[in-house]
């Protein structure tokens, strides 16, 4: 007898920061006065009311900010102590000739059992085949083999960058973050349909329905702006390779967490049940190996 997965809603993208504790040095961009301030899961919990196809918020992935290790271990220690998170992406230096000392004393350490995925900020490094350097492939190697994930976090134009790693490593698990940033405030998304395409071809790739919001026009953007988008994400990567993420606190720049789960609950009308479980919370549940909800 096949059981019915429970009805919950997973936030697979998300940030946590403590000012008092660890400055975010990106923060002092004015454009981002309005979330210059600690977020707290309490932050989170208090926010996220909004439910998804009569889904409320059951557990999250919490992502990190910074490049460094500290910060990780904060997020670790904090997942350890806190129930709505289940999984960690977190930073080490993929460059590192000690990458695997690394890892090793992070799943060793407080709250390393949540350690899923490691990131790094590829949007921000100029070499156009940074992900392709030696020194990184043999740092994305060491995560492979310590069986963890890789979070692909570039922009539009880099995405060629993530099609040549999925190439070069397909025993890797790896998850687009923000689907790869589609241009969508500027209206131009053929490029960027043409290599998501590309991406999705690789079965060891998965999607975040996330950080849309921000790629639109801040202030008048409608569902209707972000439906051309969901379009091209169903059809390439279909629901079972696609998962919810938030992007909050960032999202409060366009609109906030209730608002998007609004959005994605308008996007899913005429979908089916097992289609709306596996965008909600199947395809992270696997992935980040969360545990299965009761």
């Amino acid at each position: 007898m096949t059981s019915t997965p429970t009805p919950v809603l997973i936030d697979a993208h998300h940030h946590l920061w403590d000012l008092d504790r660890r400055p975010q040095p990106w923060l002092d961009d004015p454009d981002l006065a309005s979330i210059s301030r600690t977020f707290t899961p309490g932050d989170l919990r208090s926010t996220a009311t909004a439910p998804i196809a009569g889904r409320h918020l059951h557990s999250t992935v919490v992502v990190q900010c910074m490049p460094m290790v500290p910060e990780t271990e904060d997020l670790l220690v904090l997942a350890e102590q806190e129930p709505l998170i289940g999984a960690v992406v977190g930073w080490a230096d993929l460059t590192s000739p000690a990458i695997g000392e690394t890892l090793d004393r992070l799943l060793a350490g407080p709250g390393g059992d949540r350690l899923r995925s490691l990131r790094h900020l590829v949007q921000g490094e100029m070499n156009p085949r940074w992900l392709q350097r030696p020194d990184v492939e043999r740092g994305l190697a060491t995560v492979r083999d310590r069986g963890l994930s890789y979070d692909v976090l570039v922009r539009s134009h880099q995405l060629d960058q993530a099609i040549l790693l999925a190439e070069r490593f397909p025993e890797l698990p790896q998850v687009l973050d923000h689907a790869g940033k589609p241009p969508i405030a500027q209206g131009e998304l053929a490029d960027w349909r043409s290599q998501l395409q590309q991406l999705a071809a690789h079965p060891q790739v998965v999607c975040k329905l996330s950080g849309l919001i921000t790629e639109a026009d801040h202030d008048t953007w409608t569902t209707t702006d972000i439906r051309p988008v969901w379009d091209v994400l169903l059809t390439a990567f279909g629901p079972d390779r696609l998962m919810f993420g938030s992007d909050w606190p960032v999202a409060n720049l366009a609109g906030g967490w209730n608002r998007w789960a609004a959005t994605v609950d308008e996007l899913l009308t005429g979908c089916a049940e097992y289609e709306i479980h596996a965008l909600l919370a199947g395809t992270a549940t696997a992935f980040y190996r969360l545990p299965t909800p009761r």
